[in-house]
């Protein structure tokens, strides 16, 4: 716990520092720093509760945040020591102009794990970031009592482009001009309602297009979406890679209709994967927890009773 820093209101100013002060908390909770091979690493908690750790991941697009897993921070608070990690280049994490990887991530989950939550956890991760919690409860299974995924990329029909093109991809997107001017489209206030509007069934709430909007346009905000806009952040051939190997953890998937994948090759996975298990709480595009939060939350508390 050596490497955790405290957050202060009075520290001294500073990039940093100047940085946080224009982003407000997505969470109304305890925001720590922690700093390791990963960088600077923000995180929500609240511990005021007994009983095993909740880890919750936020997904990976061009303004994401802890607010995604708001409803299910604000529920479990309380009830049991519940923590929203934001992953290197989101949030108030560092976002410096560096190489952003599956591993590296996979590596942030792990620190915060070990460094912070310190005993075993049930991990719960947003679309892309299934990828990530997977390679990490992979690495480190003791740390990981259960991993639930919500819309979990890996399972779609579609096939990604080579990596060799996405290398190509990521150093068109990467100059300095391009990058930021095509980053600067995809941030934009009628963008981020398009985009999240897609992802409900209903208009999405406001509050959440204004957090997302505000966390976009921090210092840095571009370097990791444009990261994930070259498909180099997806797992080639994750159910093989990363899914398939998870065998005696269980593993809860809730998924429905999303309009960015599909889940095509899902039931022939479960079939053979009986560790693994589906609920759809349909209807919904992918954030089931903000359009169906008790059908959520009851599903979450049958799985983890079981677990």
């Amino acid at each position: 716990m050596s490497n955790v820093i405290h957050s202060s209101p009075t520290a001294p100013a500073g990039r940093h520092v100047a940085q946080r002060a224009t982003l407000s908390d997505a969470l109304d909770a305890r925001r720590d720093t922690l700093r390791g091979t990963s960088g600077r690493l923000a995180y929500y908690a609240d511990t005021t509760a007994t009983g095993r750790p909740l880890v919750l991941i936020h997904s990976i697009n061009a303004a994401p945040s802890s607010y995604e897993l708001r409803p299910l921070f604000e529920h479990y608070r309380g009830k049991r020591p519940v923590y929203s990690l934001e992953l290197p280049g989101f949030g108030h994490s560092e976002r410096p102009a560096r190489r952003y990887t599956p591993e590296l991530f996979a590596t942030a989950i792990n620190e915060f794990l070990e460094q912070v939550v310190d005993a075993p956890a049930d991990l719960l991760a947003l679309s892309l970031s299934s990828e990530f919690a997977a390679r990490a409860a992979l690495t480190a299974p003791a740390r990981v009592t259960s991993l639930t995924l919500i819309s979990p990329t890996g399972f779609t029909s579609r096939e990604l482009p080579s990596e060799r093109t996405g290398h190509r991809l990521r150093r068109i997107l990467t100059l300095p001009l391009l990058g930021r001017a095509l980053y600067a489209l995809v941030a934009s206030r009628p963008s981020i309602r398009h985009y999240l509007g897609r992802s409900f069934t209903g208009a999405p709430p406001q509050a959440l297009i204004d957090y997302a909007h505000a966390t976009s346009h921090q210092p840095g905000a571009h370097h990791a979406p444009l990261h994930f806009l070259s498909t180099l952040l997806f797992t080639r051939k994750a159910r093989e890679r990363l899914y398939s190997r998870l065998t005696d953890l269980p593993v809860l998937v809730i998924a429905d209709r999303d309009p960015y994948i599909d889940f095509t090759a899902l039931p022939d996975f479960l079939a053979d994967h009986p560790n693994w298990r589906s609920e759809t709480l349909a209807p919904h595009l992918g954030l089931p927890h903000w359009e169906h939060p008790e059908a959520t939350i009851a599903t979450l508390d049958a799985f983890w009773t079981e677990s």
